[in-house]
């Protein structure tokens, strides 16, 4: 590695370093916020120096893109909930400093074993791991794929990414569980905005990303096959594009309904199920494709993860259950 290398890996972890600091102990949530989509950015450069195109990419989607939209939208709720009680009381309650930081100190207290649990987990790897390359390299040919990220992760580690989805959809109706009022603003009443409160720069820009967005999620979706890519990395462009509708004012409501996005929204979980009852019935072993149809069934599998990932992530965005059809 050379000098220069070093420099620029250095001023990564500095940067990293010095962004989750500013974000731990900002005072204010929305500046907090900001600190952690940029940490998030800066982290996906770190996997891509790591050459790890692949979480690279859920990490700029998934963990910068996605995340901080969707703590946006909690914090403005939250300050929705706290502008309805100011003014329901007339009072506003002066935030206690004391228990903010006495909380701080605790959590500091409760991470230090987990910190060196983690240093003394990678001060005892080895020098010269084995690893498993070689044993996927063996059995690229019968998993359908030539990417062995998409290999691992759709046909000899599927259950990951089955329970990855399963995640996803428990997330989603934990929040239409709720059913309280800060989280019953629907994909309905979000699209009740007209287009006509919209400046032209705001749908000049909309009309021109969003079918960029959808075609890098296509491309996503196709190359995960021999590259870089996949049904997640697809799924959340295609959420982003939704959420750039939404905050549009675009009246998404009107294409998903209560029914619809609910479909949606079980369809790769649903998908995934229906494949391991097949591949047990077929090859007797869950998750265990037939080597002349693995290309085929990974394929349909991603196309449909990718789009009810892409409602999941729209729909938690939202907040509420959409309640007419």
């Amino acid at each position: 590695m050379t000098l220069l290398a070093w420099g620029f890996d250095g001023l990564l972890l500095l940067g990293l370093l010095g962004l989750a600091w500013k974000a731990l102990n900002s005072t204010d949530l929305f500046s907090a916020i900001a600190l952690f989509i940029a940490f998030g950015l800066l982290m996906a450069l770190v996997w891509v120096r790591l050459e790890a195109p692949d979480i690279a990419l859920a990490e700029a989607a998934i963990g910068a893109g996605l995340s901080g939209a969707l703590l946006l939208a909690a914090l403005a709720r939250l300050r929705g909930m706290e502008g309805n009680v100011t003014s329901n009381t007339g009072v506003e309650e002066a935030p206690n400093n004391i228990d903010a930081r006495l909380v701080q100190w605790l959590s500091a207290i409760l991470l230090l074993p987990v910190l060196f649990g983690l240093v003394y987990g990678v001060l005892s790897l080895p020098g010269n791991a084995v690893g498993l390359s070689a044993e996927i390299n063996a059995n690229l040919a019968a998993s359908g794929v030539s990417n062995p990220v998409t290999a691992v992760l759709l046909n000899f580690r599927a259950y990951d990414t089955l329970l990855e989805v399963f995640v996803l959809l428990l997330a989603l109706i934990a929040i239409w569980s709720m059913g309280s009022i800060q989280f019953n603003r629907s994909i309905e009443t979000i699209g009740k905005t007209s287009l006509e409160t919209t400046s032209s720069v705001l749908d000049t820009l909309v009309y021109l990303l969003v079918p960029v967005l959808m075609m890098v999620a296509a491309y996503l979706l196709w190359v995960g096959a021999h590259a870089p890519g996949g049904a997640f990395q697809a799924g959340s462009v295609l959420a982003a594009a939704c959420v750039l509708l939404l905050l549009a004012g675009w009246p998404l409501h009107r294409l998903l309904t209560a029914m619809r996005l609910r479909l949606l929204a079980v369809a790769g979980p649903v998908v995934f199920v229906s494949m391991a009852a097949y591949s047990l019935i077929a090859e007797g072993a869950l998750l265990q494709f037939p080597p002349e149809h693995a290309g085929t069934l990974i394929l349909l599998l991603e196309t449909v993860a990718a789009l009810s990932i892409a409602v999941t992530l729209a729909a938690l965005f939202s907040g509420g259950q959409g309640q007419h059809e």
